[in-house]
């Protein structure tokens, strides 16, 4: 089960949807850039240009081309450094394009420019976010990675102090973590992701971790970047969806908190002892001194237990029919597939995989919901006229005629989408 689980990802991109340009441009005031010193003297008539361009415009959307009219008219400048960085902040609130236009002149200046690695690596993120190609996002994502690295790379300019190169990287830092985590994620290098996120997170204060924004999306990109790891790593994935989902908002809590619970599940085997875990994750942001929960029997104990302590192996659910299934021997699953083979059963909330007009795959199981992969194929009795949607849940009927092991798929014929006997209308009384 190595598939991200596409829903949390999109829910958690929402949570820390990008807002206004302005965001980038406030941080961008925070951080000092690197300008040069000393008093430069300037013929009259460019003082005139430059004066208009930087001192007497009131917003962004004027300034941005009086400073371009001042440039294309004066190219060799003696400011033309600050100039560049006064028209960064101006198209960063309202031409991410040209933003990045802007940043490119500066690192030809200057490649160790904090704002303008700031703004490649924010900008060419979202461009990315935007492209609908797969190949074509991937590429898009690694390019602003590498922009990120180089903003984590880079060194003190000569003509910027210490306190302010330190101040305008701590600005940028967590911004250069969370793309590379992302970028990683993507690429599955779960490694490079867990290692970007919790740099990031060590690099803002703790409370910025707890409100709705990028770290706790990230938060939350870690626990699946665990989740995914081979093998799994449940008790991380458990801790860090666990936070992530105690301080989301009511509406993305309700989609974090099943990975949380899921990866809790799998390893501790059920549900008791997880309200230790959620005030551990609330209190601190990694795990703790000697925070520990028990791990679940192994899949073949649970198997061999479950038969041992079952007389009558038709009365099990279908799921623990399809727990032996799959993590039993091939003769215990037999044992159990012969008492349903030739047997109508019903299906609740199956999740469509796929669907034609004569087979619907479903995902039934939690890990075959969870990595979005059938586990169940239904031969329909009659071929349908209007297919199911993907991804929406449907309750079936159908007769076990078969299975396969490994990967696990469950054939059904006489396949139905059951539709429950409309109410009978009650009997008028007669007066």
């Amino acid at each position: 089960m190595k598939k991200a689980v596409s829903s949390f990802l999109a829910a958690s991109a929402l949570l820390a949807a990008p807002g206004a340009f302005s965001h980038y441009a406030t941080a961008f005031a925070q951080a000092p850039a690197a300008t040069g010193s000393g008093q430069i003297t300037m013929d009259p008539a460019e003082y005139a240009d430059y004066d208009n361009a930087v001192n007497k415009q009131t917003t962004p959307q004027t300034q941005a081309p009086a400073i371009e009219a001042y440039l294309a008219k004066y190219p060799k400048s003696a400011v033309k450094a600050d100039v560049l960085q006064r028209l960064l902040i101006d198209y960063s609130q309202f031409d991410p394009s040209k933003a990045i236009t802007t940043a490119d002149q500066i690192l030809q200046l200057n490649p160790n420019d904090i704002q303008a690695l700031t703004v490649e690596t924010v900008f060419r993120a979202q461009q990315a976010a935007a492209v609908t190609d797969p190949a074509a996002k991937q590429a898009g994502m690694d390019q602003a990675a590498s922009f990120a690295q180089k903003g984590l790379d880079a060194t003190k300019p000569a003509s910027m102090s210490q306190a302010d190169f330190d101040k305008a990287k701590a600005v940028a830092t967590p911004t250069f973590y969370s793309t590379i985590g992302s970028d990683d994620l993507a690429k599955k290098d779960y490694p490079g992701a867990i290692a970007a996120f919790k740099s990031e997170l060590a690099a803002v204060p703790v409370a910025q971790t707890t409100t709705p924004g990028t770290q706790l999306q990230d938060t939350y990109y870690l626990a699946q970047a665990y989740y995914l790891s081979t093998p799994p790593d449940y008790i991380d994935c458990t801790y860090y969806a666990t936070r992530a989902a105690s301080y989301a908002p009511a509406q993305f809590a309700a989609q974090f908190q099943p990975l949380a619970t899921y990866c809790y599940k799998k390893y501790h085997g059920k549900a008791d002892g997880y309200d230790a875990v959620v005030t551990a994750a609330k209190a601190n942001l990694n795990p703790p001194a000697g925070f520990s929960t028990t791990p679940a029997p192994t899949d073949a104990d649970s198997v061999t237990q479950t038969i041992a302590s079952t007389p009558d192996l038709s009365t099990l659910a279908i799921s623990d029919k399809e727990y032996i299934l799959t993590y039993g021997t091939p003769d215990q699953a037999d044992k159990v597939f012969a008492t349903v083979k030739g047997k109508e059963d019903k299906l609740v909330d199956a999740t469509v995989v796929s669907a034609t007009p004569d087979t619907l795959t479903v995902a039934y199981s939690d890990d075959a919901v969870q990595s979005k992969t059938a586990d169940f194929t239904f031969k329909m009795k009659k071929p349908l006229t209007k297919l199911p949607d993907v991804g929406s849940k449907i309750t079936l009927t159908g007769i076990w005629d078969s299975y396969s092991q490994k990967p696990l798929n469950i054939i059904m014929t006489d396949g139905e989408i059951y539709k429950p006997a409309p109410a009978k209308k009650p009997v008028p009384r007669r007066r």
